[in-house]
């Protein structure tokens, strides 16, 4: 009975998962930011995998670049709301190209000058209306980036998105 309960409690140790491949989960927290001239968006923050990273999103309805949505690095620094997190803000690397429900944009890394942290920037469109997302955390980039758009692709967010884009 010992070698049996040895036995299987080395198994559950092995197949345990890592503190590191945990699963990110999110949860709302109160909009941190004062009143600028958009609706104020949802926030975010996460336990588990991105633990302490924290998620801003908000639609910005009536975007100007109507015809070639969010084109460029330059436009995803201006429009991101980057600057809410932190004024001196530096992208570390060019862009990439994203896609979050049938919207199709942009999303950048920074580093913040107040923190050892990273965040990324979003802006993805659809027609003449912009969703942003700004996201912050300690660590690597890529990882809060990937914990980020993962839950931006869940069915409820996905959801959310387009009924603020439309206005409800």
């Amino acid at each position: 009975m010992v070698i049996a309960l040895a036995a299987s409690g080395a198994a559950a140790y092995q197949l345990a998962v890592p503190p590191a491949q945990e699963a990110a989960h999110w949860r709302e927290i109160a909009w941190p930011f004062p009143r600028d001239g958009w609706p104020a968006g949802r926030a975010f923050r996460c336990d588990g995998a991105c633990a302490g990273a924290e998620l801003y999103v908000r639609a910005k309805r009536g975007f100007c670049n109507c015809d070639r949505g969010v084109a460029d690095d330059d436009e995803v620094d201006r429009v991101a709301d980057i600057d809410l997190i932190s004024l001196r803000f530096v992208a570390i690397a060019p862009g990439e190209q994203v896609g979050i429900a049938e919207l199709r944009g942009r999303a950048r890394r920074y580093h913040l000058g107040h923190s050892d942290g990273a965040a990324i920037g979003i802006a993805v469109s659809r027609h003449c209306d912009l969703f942003v997302a700004a996201a912050q955390g300690r660590g690597d980039a890529g990882t809060v980036q990937r914990a980020a758009i993962n839950f931006l692709e869940t069915q409820e967010m996905k959801a959310w998105v387009m009924a603020a884009l439309d206005g409800r």
